[in-house]
Formats: structure tokens, C-alpha cells, sequence
């Protein structure tokens, strides 16, 4: 299970990391490319020497299974905010969140092994608000963003030279219209500019709405009762449930094991995305307030606390 976390967790590092080391699309969709192609040849058992690639061959050479639709899946959605960081609506953001930070969690679920649609389902909502907290939390770097890697090794007309980046802002458009926000204000005045704390509270409140639901999903899975609700994304490509998997063909009890087993994995982010959402009210949804950005020295203990007391 280790090699296979460390390299789901590497890979999607090595994903996020590069609009900040590129600074053209065009580079960056290359490399996008190079790591579809790369994930092809671990999955064939042919990988390339790249350290992520060959720990996931290793893995695979074990006998173990990893879903490589799901691999494509983060990729290209982390393709497609190159050339167009930001979001249309809060709609786009969720699903955005879904093919990112949701289906990290379902690898790494998967590589425990564990097919479960009731941990899935956590999974879902889980990642869907740990990964609108991480949109929020790049809104001040994207909105002003750093100045370029001048340590690159491309030259400059190929992504690594010195062209000025420019700023955007990745809150949905739809909240900012309902709110009043205009991006030009939030560039010259920041924190004060006219509605963005009111974005930036409905934006955070989503969020907050999925890990308040996977908290009563988790109530009730571990009351032995019915989840309350049915898992939106069951019939996505890359489930592949069994009639054994879904519905009243799985008992309670083997639910509960489920829940059991893979709980360490959903509830790590989970407390992450609360305790940085608990500092996001507190400093009254300023989400260029300086506090938003100290490491949470808080995370060890209280994730031990909750997976302790078995709650999300």
C-alpha cells in the first residue's frame, strides 16, 4: 500500500506543480502529455525512469490493481486550467474538485484494496470540499501571482524566461456577479474591493455543505442505517461497481467494515479542509488575510482526536 500512496501522492504533486514552473500553456500541455504518456507505460509495465512511474509499475508487477481512468481523469482536468483557470460557475468548481481531489482519494482507496460505494461516497464529498477550500486558498497567489521561475531550465520563448504573469482571479463568475465583484477591483484593491468577502462566504459555504453531509452519511453508515442519500457519481467511468457492491445486496455490516478500513484515508483531508475553513470565518472570509497561509499546527492532533473518536 505505501509505494502505491506515495506515488499517487507524488504524481499528483508533480500535476499541480506545473503552471507554477511553466510560464506558457503551451509548455504546460506538454507536459501534461508526458505524464499520459507515462502513466500508459507503468500500466504496461514499461516505465520510464521517473521515479513516480516506476514505483507505480512496481506496484502493478505485484499483482495489485490501480484504475488508470482515473489517473487520465486528474490529468486532464488539471490540463484543462491551464489555458483556463478559472470557473464559469460554482457548478464547474464542484465538478472540477470531483476529477481532481475526489478521485486522488479514490485511487488511494483503491490501492488498499477497497471497492466500497458507501466509502466512495464519502470520498466524493470529501474531496469535492477539500478541493473548493484549495480554489480559495490559491485565489490571493493566482490573483498575484509570484514572479516567474527564474530558475528554469527553458529559455525564455519556451516557458521559463522573464514575462510578466497575469493575475486572475479563480472565484466562480456566477458568485461574482450575484455578489457585485469586479476582477479589475479585486487587482487594485484586494480584500476591500466591493463583495469579494461575500464570494468568498458562498464559495466557502459549499464546502462546508459537503463536509457536513459527509459527516451525516458517515452517522448513518456507521449506525447501520441507510446513507440518507444515493451516490451521484456510482455509474462514472471508472466504478465499475458489482450488484454485490450496491444496494441491499451488502449488508450492514460489511459496510461498516468498509467504513472501518478505509476511514484513516477521507478523514485526513477532511479535518485539513475544516480547519482551514474554521480560520477562514474567523478572519471574517478575508481571503487575503495573511493568517490563511501559517501551517495549521493544529492538524496532528486533532486528526488523531477524530480518527480516535471515529468522526469526520
Amino acid at each position: 500500500m505505501l509505494p502505491a500512496y506515495f506515488a499517487i501522492r507524488a504524481f499528483n504533486i508533480e500535476l499541480a506543480r506545473i503552471p507554477d514552473v511553466v510560464s506558457m500553456p503551451q509548455i504546460g500541455a506538454m507536459r501534461m502529455q508526458f505524464w499520459r504518456d507515462t502513466i500508459d507505460k507503468s500500466f504496461k509495465l514499461t516505465p520510464p525512469s521517473e521515479p513516480v512511474a516506476i514505483l507505480i509499475a512496481s506496484y502493478l508487477k505485484q499483482g495489485h490493481k490501480l484504475n488508470k481512468t482515473w489517473f487520465q481523469r486528474i490529468i486532464t482536468a488539471r490540463d484543462r486550467k491551464l489555458t483556463h483557470p478559472g470557473f464559469t460557475n460554482l457548478s464547474e468548481l464542484e465538478s472540477y474538485a470531483e476529477s481532481t481531489y475526489s478521485t486522488l482519494l479514490y485511487l488511494t482507496l483503491s490501492a488498499l484494496p477497497l471497492k466500497s460505494v458507501e466509502v466512495d461516497h464519502l470520498a466524493s464529498h470529501v474531496g469535492k470540499a477539500a478541493g473548493i477550500a484549495a480554489v480559495l486558498r490559491g485565489v490571493p497567489l493566482l490573483a498575484f501571482p509570484p514572479p516567474p521561475n527564474t530558475h528554469s531550465v527553458n529559455p525564455p520563448q519556451m516557458g521559463g524566461g522573464t514575462r510578466e504573469r497575469q493575475g486572475v482571479v479563480t472565484l466562480p463568475l456566477d458568485v461574482m456577479s450575484q455578489c457585485g465583484v469586479q476582477e479589475e477591483d479585486i487587482f487594485r484593491n484586494g480584500a476591500n474591493a466591493v463583495g469579494v468577502r461575500d464570494a468568498v462566504f458562498t464559495v466557502a459555504t459549499r464546502a462546508s455543505d459537503h463536509l457536513i453531509t459527509a459527516r451525516e452519511l458517515l452517522k448513518n453508515l456507521q449506525q447501520y442505517r441507510d446513507p440518507g442519500h444515493e451516490f451521484e457519481h456510482m455509474y462514472d467511468e471508472g466504478h465499475g461497481y458489482t450488484k454485490y457492491d450496491i444496494g441491499e445486496r451488502t449488508s450492514a455490516e460489511r459496510r461498516k467494515e468498509d467504513i472501518d478500513k478505509g476511514f484513516g484515508i477521507v478523514m485526513g483531508p477532511a479535518v485539513s479542509a475544516q480547519l482551514w475553513l474554521d480560520r477562514l470565518q474567523k478572519v471574517d472570509f478575508d481571503i487575503f488575510h495573511p493568517d490563511l497561509r501559517r501551517v495549521e499546527w493544529k492538524l496532528p492532533f486533532v486528526a488523531w482526536l477524530r480518527n480516535r473518536r471515529g468522526k469526520l
